[in-house]
């Protein structure tokens, strides 16, 4: 059930239906509002910054969607609660005061919302501040310039503090923002790509992070600093047309990577690209990717049942949580409102909602290690070579499976012993007969070229397994090439499946085919070692997309110490469109594997890998 006091009956189609969920989203969080102070408590359990940090973390993310009001021309219902709250927490002689900032703090971050909030609306709310008042919320922000923090994204916090300042006319320091626009450049890749810091993933931080600061920067600072503002624009022209392969047609964006609590954050870059005028595709086209996407999340369960959105991805869940992911985190979402800071009269809004453009149905990207597939009524992703180095909360998960789903989602671990627990879906695990099973993680060697990525993998240190990726059609398949100096079991998941009801399960020698009325799942062995179809079931709240239990079908096997060729192909979607004649088919001849379907062919060959010192 939804909250009765969130919108659903709205069709979010106008700029008044939008301005109508933001100030619903905001007002149910007031009743937590804690009089005579700047605090925001939502709930009781917090993460890694404790539990004062997570309150102003929340009370700061409401600004995401009060400074598109303020700057479209409205005001919350809460309005002075908010100039108060800001009042008290940069005064350092106030009991609710924010305090000062160390290294790597979590306040750095929440600091960018007040940077735009001066950079749209400093009019508007400095009026109600004296000048003591607006020297310390300076001094406040100040502190953002030269603290310790991570070297990825978090470079643009600081840098929107200082548009904000320039903008509200306060000191600025041009020294700390060219030290942190600088930074950033080693970690550009090329093509509109960066990484989240050197040698980390390529994930929605690339999106709602760089480029949607990025656009923020070009639109404010165009005639301030015209030859950045020009390149921050061409580089998110380039990323665009690679990102809107990750929206379904239904408005559905692929779960992949951490964060995924901050929700239709996925959909801030077309926001700010709105915002900043980008000419690449049809204000009507960016309309439609930006309220299919919000009308696709308001079908969901992303709040509590007292309106609050919850930590989780489709409903509430603890499970996949981060440790930085306190209860206010997913206010983060409402970057995505910063369309509202456009005018009724601006072209977004006066566009009529157009489909997404007709697009190849399958994009690689090189630079992200990436191959989007659009096939009928379902989007997924092959990727390799993702880890994120800081190792949050279900890392292997949420990086390094072969493939992500708008559709299926995926699951994340609850333990490593026993497959039901492991996450095996879209993964080879293995174990070394124990029941204890792990999978790839951290890729030696990624390549993507000719439609396929290729990537190398330890799972321990005398197993080294060759991996291949490729789509056929609406057919995923992957070669696994494994030189072991151990006896091994091995499970490969297909993607996994509502189990409502029950599906029905054909399991057999070399595949795996799971039914239901709306969905098909399958998973073939193409290669001559002997694997058997399986079928488990996840514990509960492990799909990210659904909470019941999910099916997942495997292929199960053994290895012995050796090289060994392992070759499946994996297809999932709406059982009219399902054939299980059309799968491919591998012809493998000495070092050389052929895999053929109807109307596509491949050939790859297999390098040899380094013989193994036991």
């Amino acid at each position: 059930m939804q909250p009765e006091n969130i919108t659903l009956t709205s069709p979010l189609q106008s700029r008044n239906d939008i301005r109508q969920l933001v100030n619903e989203l905001l007002n149910a969080v007031t009743p937590f509002f804690k009089k005579d102070t700047s605090r925001v408590d939502l709930a009781n359990f917090t993460a890694h910054y404790g539990q004062r940090v997570a309150n102003m973390e929340t009370f700061s993310r409401l600004l995401w969607g009060v400074t598109p009001l303020l700057a479209g021309g409205s005001e919350p219902e809460q309005f002075s609660f908010y100039l108060q709250a800001i009042k008290n927490g940069t005064n350092p002689q106030h009991a609710d005061y924010w305090g000062e900032v160390a290294p790597y703090d979590q306040r750095i971050v929440e600091m960018t919302a007040y940077g735009l909030l001066l950079a749209l609306a400093h009019e508007t709310v400095l009026a109600h501040f004296n000048e003591q008042e607006k020297t310390n919320l300076w001094r406040w922000l100040k502190q953002s310039e030269d603290q310790a923090i991570p070297d990825n994204n978090w470079h643009f916090f600081p840098i929107l503090v200082q548009v904000g300042f320039g903008l509200a006319g306060m000191e600025t320091n041009p020294q700390a923002l060219e030290k942190h626009f600088a930074a950033m450049e080693h970690y550009y890749l090329g093509a509109g790509w960066y990484s989240d810091g050197p040698g980390r993933p390529r994930d929605y931080y690339i999106s709602m992070g760089f480029h949607f600061y990025g656009l923020i920067y070009a639109k404010l600072m165009a005639e301030i600093d015209p030859q950045r503002s020009a390149e921050l624009r061409r580089r998110a022209t380039l990323f665009a047309a690679d990102f809107i392969h990750f929206f379904a047609r239904n408005g559905a964006a692929i779960p992949f990577g951490r964060s995924l609590t901050y929700r239709f954050a996925q959909a801030a870059f077309w926001s700010a690209a709105a915002f900043a005028g980008l000419e690449i595709y049809s204000p009507g086209v960016i309309k439609g990717i930006v309220l299919r996407h919000l009308r696709w999340w308001m079908q969901q369960q992303p709040f509590d049942r007292d309106g609050v959105l919850s930590v989780g991805y489709s409903y509430p869940n603890l499970i996949m949580a981060e440790d930085y992911n306190a209860p206010g985190s997913p206010y983060w979402g409402l970057k995505t409102m910063l369309v509202l800071a456009l005018g009724e009269d601006d072209a977004f809004w006066q566009a009529q909602e157009l489909p997404l453009p007709e697009l190849a149905a399958q994009h690689s990207i090189p630079q992200a290690d990436q191959i989007l597939v659009h096939q009928n009524d379902h989007l997924w992703m092959l990727t390799s070579g993702q880890l994120e180095l800081n190792n949050f909360v279900n890392t292997e998960a949420k990086y390094c499976k072969f493939a992500y789903s708008s559709r299926y989602g995926f699951t994340v671990e609850r333990g490593r012993y026993g497959l039901a627990h492991a996450a095996a879906d879209s993964m080879l695990l293995l174990s070394e007969k124990d029941n204890y099973w792990r999978g790839r993680r951290d890729c030696t060697s990624v390549s993507t070229a000719d439609g396929m990525i290729y990537s190398r993998w330890q799972p321990w240190h005398d197993v080294t397994i060759a991996t291949w990726l490729l789509p056929l059609g609406d057919w995923q398949v992957r070669v696994h090439h494994i030189s072991s100096a151990r006896n091994l079991d091995t499970a490969e998941g297909g993607f996994s499946v509502p189990n409502r009801p029950q599906p029905l399960a054909a399991a057999g020698q070399a595949c795996c085919q799971l039914t239901t009325s709306t969905d098909i799942s399958a998973i073939f062995c193409l290669s001559p070692v002997p694997r058997h179809g399986e079928r488990i079931l996840t514990p509960p709240n492990s799909n990210l997309l659904f909470a019941e239990r999910a099916a997942v079908p495997l292929l199960c096997g053994e290895l012995t110490a050796g090289k060994s060729l392992l070759i499946s192909a994996v297809w999932a979607g709406n059982p009219a469109d399902f054939n299980a004649r059309l799968c491919p088919q591998a012809i493998i001849r000495d070092d050389v594997v052929r895999l053929v379907t109807a109307h596509h062919q491949k050939c790859l060959t297999l390098t040899d890998l380094p013989e193994i010192s036991v």
